[in-house]
């Protein structure tokens, strides 16, 4: 029996926690803050109730996987996990919407069709073909194996297929998300639709590789999922097997030092000196965060991963309290797209003036658990915000909540006579919460883009250390975090020969 020490207890360290401990090894979870879940948190108050982090679930497989691999119980006796039709609720400037089925190819291309008009829901239909394609090319080295020591491969291999040209009598691949939608798509309102799924990660249609076609096919393939009473409840269910599995936890110890002892990570030092003695030690935390904490390198000469130390994107969050009850017909998603989408992805980017009005994605779920009563709803509204230290200085977080309501506006009849009260979370919050560096979400792993799209793998040159979570391999989200876990449990199980899941 090896005695590991975890540090963090977000998603993807608990996943590997519980995993650990079926296989017989002592794990301890330190975590700086007061609860787990990482990202996934709740915020309550006067008997509303919201998700803070992710609000969907895209791959349940990956935690009912988890679920049986750690306990009789399978997820669904754990949490009431049910499908979400519509999948989303569009709304696009010029007027038109549209309304999506929840993994149905054929009925997306319906309704595409209906709404948009002919031709249009088979150019995305023929997209989502060739995106099943990259899907089936990448899924198993960037999401059910160890990152390969050749990850080169993956970096210069574009898995996305070159399309036939009419004119030109030739192929041509793309190598971007934006060269998809200007020479496949060619409407602009699949153009948003195309890049809002790349948005909801912090990347840029404009830069990010065509192989991140896969985000809307896994979405369109194997559904979109919400959890009763909210994520939340999700990660609660998580912990509760790691309990069972006799997972210790310290809540509030702040990890200062990885202890390395003859080349080997050997325990950890804490924020009160304490040291405590460990033969394996896992870390799901911020790279940059983790570099604080060894002197060790930990990537070898040449990886080209993103930088630690250039923040990301993140996710800002208005929380509304609403008078009123939800209309039976609303959909639990609607996503309402910019007018001005070139000025949004570069003031995201860092490179234009701002804020902008955003794209902004409107949750509305069906769920008693959420609101005090009948008589009003919980709402909950995201958007894409370009990395800052602190948003209270320059006094732009009050105009960017304005614009998100405004943009609101469009999926909810007269919000701003319902709002009772609001709550803002900027990514700030998140970065207090999780310790991300300015609050940054990772976004996952994709192959092509010479690399800098793939993130660090989950053993490192320090020996007995390993990275896991959504800030190493396979990435950010809630499938990946729980793949990341079933990964460092192998590794350390079966060792350095261990090739994934069979």
């Amino acid at each position: 029996m090896a005695r590991i020490a975890v540090i963090g207890a977000g998603m993807g360290a608990m996943a590997a926690a519980a995993r650990l401990a079926v296989a017989g090894h002592r794990v301890v979870v330190y975590e700086r803050g007061e609860t787990y879940g990482g990202a996934v948190r709740r915020f309550e108050r006067d008997g509303f109730s919201f998700d803070t982090g992710p609000g969907l679930l895209t791959l349940p497989a990956v935690y009912r996987d988890l679920f049986v691999k750690t306990g009789k119980q399978p997820l669904e006796e754990c949490v009431d996990l049910v499908q979400v039709d519509p999948s989303s609720r569009h709304v696009f400037p010029d007027g038109t919407e549209v309304a999506l089925p929840n993994a149905s190819r054929a009925g997306v291309v319906q309704a595409l069709e209906a709404a948009l008009g002919a031709g249009v829901g088979d150019r995305w239909g023929d997209f989502l073909v060739r995106a099943r394609e990259a899907w089936d090319r990448t899924r198993r080295p960037l999401l059910e194996e160890p990152l390969w020591t050749d990850w080169q491969v993956l970096a210069e291999r574009e898995p996305y297929p070159a399309v036939p040209h009419k004119r030109l009598l030739r192929t041509r691949r793309a190598g971007t998300l934006a060269e998809i939608a200007a020479w496949e798509l060619r409407d602009p309102r699949l153009t948003a639709l195309l890049d809002s799924h790349a948005l909801a990660y912090g990347l840029d249609p404009r830069d990010v590789p065509a192989s991140a076609a896969v985000l809307p096919y896994m979405e369109h393939a194997f559904g979109t999922w919400y959890v009763r009473g909210g994520i939340r409840e999700l990660a609660r269910a998580v912990y509760e097997r790691c309990v069972a599995r006799r997972v210790e936890f310290v809540f509030g110890a702040e990890v200062t030092r990885i202890v390395e002892k003859d080349g080997w990570a050997a325990g950890l030092e804490l924020a009160d000196g304490t040291v405590t003695e460990a033969d394996h030690v896992v870390a799901g935390v911020d790279p940059g965060r983790l570099r604080g904490l060894t002197k060790h390198a930990l990537d070898e000469d040449g990886d080209v991963f993103p930088d630690a130390s250039a923040p990301s994107p993140g996710r800002f969050t208005v929380l509304l309290a609403l008078r009123g009850a939800r209309e039976a017909e609303a959909a639990h998603r609607t996503v309402v797209h910019t007018p001005d989408r070139g000025a949004e992805l570069n003031w995201v980017s860092g490179e234009g003036p701002g804020p902008v009005r955003p794209t902004v994605t409107v949750l509305r779920p069906d769920d008693p658990a959420l609101r005090p009563d009948e008589e009003h709803e919980s709402v909950v509204l995201t958007a894409t915000a370009r990395p800052k230290g602190d948003w209270a200085a320059d006094g732009s977080s009050k105009p960017f909540v304005e614009m998100m309501v405004h943009e609101a506006g469009a999926a909810i009849p007269g919000l701003r006579e319902r709002i009772l009260w609001q709550e803002t979370r900027t990514p700030g919050h998140n970065g207090d919460e999780t310790g991300a560096f300015c609050g940054g979400m990772p976004a996952p792993s994709l192959a092509g883009g010479k690399g800098y799209f793939l993130r660090p793998s989950n053993s490192t040159r320090l020996p007995g250390l390993y990275r896991v979570g959504g800030w190493s391999h396979p990435g950010g989200g809630l499938p990946h975090a729980g793949m990341s876990g079933a990964l460092v449990a192998g590794l350390i199980v079966e060792g350095p020969g261990f090739r994934g899941s069979q």
